[in-house]
């Protein structure tokens, strides 16, 4: 992995699977062991801190799938879903998004797939669930 500004990616890191995909999340905690997750995977990563800087990577290169912070600073998980939406009713493709939260109360879930969201990741969680929650969803969306 390297630092890097292009392409508005805190963090680059170049897989050899071919996924492409972008992690909006603002602690670097959980920024790093996701990282570290998804670099096990082989998967193509680009790294953003906040749901403004993860539409404007979303706007400048082509991913597969996203995973998506809630509580962020400066732009929330909701509102850069409901921007990437309504960038997509333009182009005509869709992004399968991941909410990936601490919120796990009943109904939560509900609400980020009503929000536009295709599927939900609680924190904390194993490996395996971060594995079979992109494969559940990008099987489901192909």
């Amino acid at each position: 992995m390297h630092n890097s500004n292009e392409n508005n990616c805190l963090s680059i890191s170049e897989g050899n699977h071919g996924l492409n995909i972008l992690v909006v999340e603002d602690n670097p905690v959980n920024q790093k062991l996701l990282s570290l997750m998804l670099d096990d995977f082989g998967y193509n990563l680009c790294i953003t801190e906040n749901g403004l800087e993860g539409v404007k990577a979303y706007q400048a290169q082509h991913f597969d799938l996203i995973l998506m912070d809630i509580q962020m600073p400066i732009m929330d998980g909701f509102t850069a879903t409901a921007e990437i939406r309504a960038l997509e009713k333009i182009s005509g493709r869709h992004v399968p998004i991941i909410a990936v939260t601490a919120h796990s109360l009943p109904g939560y879930k509900e609400k980020c797939l009503q929000a536009g969201m295709d599927n939900y990741l609680a924190k904390p969680y194993h490996i395996d669930e971060l594995h079979n929650i992109i494969t559940e969803t990008l099987d489901t969306l192909s």
